[in-house]
């Protein structure tokens, strides 16, 4: 069965029909976008439009909005990097194990695209992110497949340099119109450089790719600074996730979640949030998150005891869950137990600082790439 029948048959089951998805489409001024059919690929390897030259101490990167959003960037940055597959690379590592035995073979072989691959993979462990980017770079040069363009592009990202990364992922998704993972790390640097409603629409169009994948869901739900209801078609794919996958208590999680930032423009929606997030702790009794946002529910609808219940049964799955903490403070308090209330109120403050030290050594332990755009004509500017 081809990938186009299967997608029919899910999207319009015999059962009954499944509601058509909006668009994923993004509102943009000047020239109007409009996709190359797959048929329409251009070759590469054409030169790229930016140098990477060196690397900095990754405490003078800047960042994109508040602090929340660079958690957010670094967390779907890591679980990009995690979709990597170097099957390839690995195949390589399998013949040669002894690192300047490596190099030698690379010199025997320069015109190997695995062996590349392979010697990118030591110098990242090692610590030399320049010249891991620089085997990457060669080996998608040399051989530029689905697995060693998006690996260039996870590098690139891993290192902060966002647009470089974006370049690449968007020449990849070009030339591999139907890789999911492709069209992920597309939405991922959008999100990096703060184009969130753009990075929205790129994850919408990955889940569209393989309704069947969670990642692009996945990836969808954790885009905090993103009010849903502002790109079309986000909440509606959460859904589609959410029917497709039952057993999934990420996929109840997020897509009530979902509905929550709506539930403002659509009324409706707030009734349907409660029995989903009860869904999803049905099937995962330690999903912290879902009983921190069943608490939230409560709260809002003024029931604190059983809001004070749920943020209770949040931190009896996770005690480390900050949030959690801040929460039953401010529930103790408007409770009227204001001892339990500091108790829990301090015990957040001490599990914060705590966190964002830990964030802060994260950035200071992965290098940030210095690099430069250049322009493809005297007087344009790279994309």
């Amino acid at each position: 069965m081809t990938f186009y029948a299967l997608t029919a048959m899910l999207t319009h089951p015999a059962s009954g029909q499944e509601p058509a998805l909006p668009p994923c489409v993004v509102a943009q001024s000047g020239a109007k976008t409009i996709a190359k059919p797959a048929t329409d690929v251009p070759q590469f390897y054409d030169e790229p439009q930016f140098t990477v030259s060196g690397v900095r101490d990754a405490s003078q990167s800047g960042g994109h909005g508040s602090d929340t959003v660079r958690r957010t960037t670094e967390t779907l940055t890591k679980e990009t990097v995690a979709l990597s597959a170097n099957t390839t690379a690995e195949q390589a590592k399998d013949t040669v194990k002894d690192e300047t035995a490596l190099h030698a073979a690379v010199e025997r072989e320069p015109g190997n695209a695995a062996l590349h691959h392979a010697l990118g993979d030591f110098e990242e462990k090692k610590g030399d992110a320049l010249a891991a980017v620089q085997e990457y770079q060669r080996a998608a040069e040399l051989s530029p497949s689905e697995i060693n363009l998006f690996d260039w592009g996870a590098e690139l990202l891993l290192h902060r340099a966002y647009e470089p990364a974006g370049e690449v992922f968007t020449k990849g998704r070009r030339l591999f119109p139907r890789s999911v993972r492709m069209a992920v790390g597309s939405g991922v640097a959008a999100y990096s450089l703060g184009s969130y409603q753009l990075a929205a629409q790129k994850l919408c169009e990955a889940s569209d790719l393989d309704p069947l994948d969670a990642n692009p869901y996945l990836f969808l739900g954790k885009l905090p600074a993103l009010d849903s209801g502002m790109v079309p078609g986000v909440v509606e794919r959460l859904g589609r996730f959410a029917r497709l996958q039952p057993g999934n208590a990420w996929a109840s999680y997020y897509y009530a979640l979902g509905l929550w930032k709506r539930r403002e423009a659509f009324a409706e929606d707030a009734g349907r949030v409660e029995g989903l997030l009860e869904k999803a702790i049905r099937l995962d009794p330690k999903l912290a998150v879902g009983y921190l946002q069943l608490g939230i529910v409560y709260a809002e609808r003024k029931d604190l005891p059983r809001a004070i219940g749920a943020f209770q049964r949040a931190l009896t799955a996770d005690a480390e869950l900050e949030e959690a903490h801040y929460r039953l403070g401010q529930a103790y308090r408007m409770h009227g137990e204001e001892d339990k209330s500091k108790v829990e109120l301090e015990i957040y403050e001490r599990i914060s600082k705590k966190n964002n030290g830990k964030t802060e050594r994260d950035r200071h332990e992965i290098v940030q790439f210095v690099y430069e755009l250049r322009s493809r004509d005297a007087g344009a500017t790279a994309k």
